[in-house]
């Protein structure tokens, strides 16, 4: 498995708001936002509930990694997927950087891995 996620309720623009003060609490700012429901809507005409990747990145960690491995930049940030499903209720998923960062073959770029699940396990854990 390549991710991890939990359901919460109440608005997407609420769950948002969460997700980036819950990353903030442990050291993650949003670097970018991807809109893909505009996206599809402005390219394709198709409408669909709303669906965001936020990309988090801990730039303490992110250092160490780009130390570690200068081509990890490849593999981050660590995206932080917000939909709303069919039911009203909102996901947030979280790539598993275990899954992601073990492709590299070094230790300390494993423990940095688990590092980076644990903080956002904490995030995830956090949200209602």
């Amino acid at each position: 498995m390549y991710g991890f996620s939990t359901r919460i309720s109440g608005s997407f623009d609420k769950a948002i708001q969460q997700v980036t003060d819950e990353l903030k609490k442990e050291g993650f700012g949003v670097l970018m936002e991807i809109d893909v429901a505009a996206t599809l809507k402005a390219k394709l005409n198709i409408d669909r509930r709303p669906y965001r990747i936020l990309g988090a990145c801990n730039p303490p960690l992110a250092h160490r990694a780009i130390e570690a491995d200068p081509d990890i930049g490849l593999l981050l940030p660590c995206n932080v997927l917000v939909r709303e499903e069919d039911d009203g209720a909102i996901t947030v998923a979280f790539m598993d950087p275990n899954a992601v960062l073990g492709l590299v073959d070094k230790p300390e770029i494993t423990q940095l891995g688990k590092e980076v699940r644990e903080k956002l396990m904490r995030v995830k854990n956090a949200l209602k």
